[in-house]
C-alpha cells in the first residue's frame, strides 16, 4: 500500500512563507495525477495545485502567483512552496496521488494532512455558533 506523508506545516504570520513536503512511497512513473488539496474548517476540500501526466499544471485561482508546486523524482518528494500567505490560506493541507487502473477507474492515495495556520496581530477572527 503506497503512503504519502506530509511535513512542513505550522504557524506563520500573514505575508510569510512555508514549504510543504510530501514523501511518496511509490514510483512517480506509476502516478497519473499528484498534487495538494486543502480543507478549511466548515468548508469542502478543494484543489490547491496538481500535476497530471501529459497535461498542464493546475492551480486554484486563489493561489496563482503565490504558490508553486514542484516534484523531485530522485527523492520521491513533492513540494508546495507557499508565499505571501494570508489568513484565508489557513487549512489542513493534504498530499494526493492517483494511479489509473487497467480498464477504467483510478486508485487514490491521500496523506494524513498537515495544519497550516496563518495568523498574526490584527487577524480577524470570526466566531459562530
Amino acid at each position: 500500500q503506497a503512503q504519502l506523508v506530509e511535513s512542513g506545516g505550522g504557524l506563520v504570520q500573514p505575508g510569510g512563507s512555508l514549504r510543504l513536503s510530501c514523501a511518496v512511497s511509490m514510483s512517480f512513473y506509476s502516478i497519473n495525477t499528484m498534487g495538494w488539496f486543502r480543507q478549511a474548517p466548515g468548508k469542502q476540500r478543494e484543489l490547491v495545485a496538481a500535476f497530471t501526466f501529459g497535461a498542464d499544471t493546475n492551480y486554484a485561482d486563489s493561489v496563482k502567483g503565490r504558490f508553486t508546486i514542484s516534484r523531485d523524482s530522485d527523492k520521491n518528494r513533492m513540494y508546495l512552496q507557499m508565499n505571501n500567505l494570508n489568513p484565508e490560506d489557513t487549512a489542513v493541507y493534504y498530499c494526493y496521488a492517483d494511479q489509473l487502473l487497467a480498464g477504467r477507474g483510478r486508485r487514490e492515495y491521500w496523506g494524513q494532512g498537515i495544519q497550516v495556520t496563518v495568523w498574526g496581530q490584527g487577524t480577524q477572527v470570526t466566531v459562530s455558533s
